[in-house]
C-alpha cells in the first residue's frame, strides 16, 4: 500500500489536535468543489512528484480552528461565508506538514511537502490529474470533536 493506514491518520490528527477524532471511510474530494478544497504537494529527495493530499474546505477549516484551540464558531464563520482567514489555513497547513511522516512510512519513500494550495489558488494541471485519480489513494471522513467534520483524499504517485 502507498497510502497511510486509516489509523495513522486518525493517530496523527488526534495527537496534533488534542481532542477525539472519529474516522469514517470518505469519498473522493472533488478539485472543482466550490469553495475549492486545500491541495497539499509532496515530493521526494529528488523533489519529483510523489503524493497529493486534499482536504475539503470543512476540514481545513475545523482543523485549523482545533489546532490553534479557537471557537468553533469561527470555523463555522468560514465555512457558511466560504471565505477561510488565513491563520485556518495556515495551521490545516502544518497538519498537511506533519502528514508527509505517515505518507513517507506508507510509500517508503522520504517525503516533504512542497507547497500547499489554498481554496483560493490553482494548483498546476498535473497536480490537479494526480488529485482526481481512483488508483493508490485513500478518502476518509474526519469527524473532529467539538468542531465538525470533513473529508481528506492521499493520493500517492507512486506505483
Amino acid at each position: 500500500m502507498n497510502t497511510p493506514e486509516p489509523k495513522q491518520v486518525k493517530d496523527l490528527f488526534e495527537g496534533l489536535l488534542g481532542r477525539d477524532v472519529a474516522l469514517g471511510e470518505g469519498v473522493p474530494v472533488p478539485l472543482d468543489s466550490r469553495p475549492r478544497p486545500t491541495v497539499a504537494v509532496y515530493v521526494d529527495d529528488r523533489n519529483a512528484l510523489s503524493a497529493v493530499a486534499l482536504m475539503d474546505f470543512a476540514l481545513t477549516a475545523y482543523s485549523g480552528a482545533a489546532l490553534a484551540l479557537l471557537p468553533k464558531g469561527g470555523a463555522e464563520d468560514a465555512i457558511d461565508e466560504k471565505d477561510l482567514p488565513p491563520s485556518l489555513l495556515e495551521n490545516a497547513s502544518e497538519l498537511l506538514n506533519v502528514l508527509a511522516a505517515p505518507i513517507g512510512d506508507a510509500t517508503g519513500v522520504h517525503q516533504r511537502l512542497h507547497q500547499t494550495f489554498g481554496p483560493d489558488q490553482l494548483p498546476p494541471s498535473d497536480v490537479s490529474s494526480w488529485a482526481a485519480r481512483l488508483g493508490t489513494r485513500v478518502d476518509l471522513r474526519l469527524d473532529i470533536k467539538g468542531y465538525g467534520s470533513g473529508t481528506l483524499s492521499v493520493v500517492s504517485t507512486l506505483v
